[in-house]
């Protein structure tokens, strides 16, 4: 369904776009977009889907990726590693979770609280007897709302480029980016 007529100055003027910079994205003059958004003109469906799709597509590119949020240096630890080993590595980094990656796949997640059951259950010692499930996997190019949506449910993603792990994501990174910080 295409939105009101009326909202295309809106999201023109979101954009910082003029009139003429929409009509030749859009393929329609610069005249037509002026009388559209004064309500003047009752355009065809063609021309209004041509400044919609426009619109649009400008709004994916501008949308904030994975690959501007994302940690670029990746902590991890590996399954042969021990509980003691990782928890100083954490302190080191100041993180609280890191991926269990080997053979450049993630196979796990250990974090702080994963060592603190752990502690309690005594006799693991390596992260392979206690790592939880491997977080989720994106690529570069998803979006901000599809990484705070996984972050509901998942303490971190990692962010790959062609199969290759690029970055990590956790909520903290998210919300630095998404408050200025």
């Amino acid at each position: 369904m295409l939105p009101e007529l009326s909202t295309i100055r809106e999201i023109r003027k979101k954009y910082g776009m003029t009139q003429s910079e929409l009509a030749k994205l859009a393929g329609v003059s610069q005249s037509l977009i002026a009388k559209i958004e004064a309500g003047r003109i009752d355009p065809t469906y063609t021309n209004v889907k041509r400044i919609i799709v426009s619109l649009d597509d400008l709004h994916k590119k501008k949308q904030i990726k994975a690959k501007d949020i994302m940690s670029p240096s990746v902590i991890s630890a590996r399954q042969s590693d021990s509980l003691p080993s990782v928890t100083k590595k954490m302190k080191k980094h100041g993180i609280s979770q890191m991926p269990v990656i080997e053979e450049h796949k993630s196979i796990g997640l250990i974090s702080e609280s994963i060592i603190l059951d752990a502690l309690l259950e005594k006799g693991a010692e390596l992260v392979g007897d206690v790592m939880g499930d491997a977080p989720p996997v994106i690529p570069t190019s998803t979006t901000m709302e599809a990484v705070a949506n996984l972050l509901r449910y998942a303490p971190m993603i990692l962010v790959t480029e062609k199969g290759k792990v690029e970055g990590v994501i956790t909520k903290a990174d998210l919300i630095a980016k998404a408050y200025g910080g």
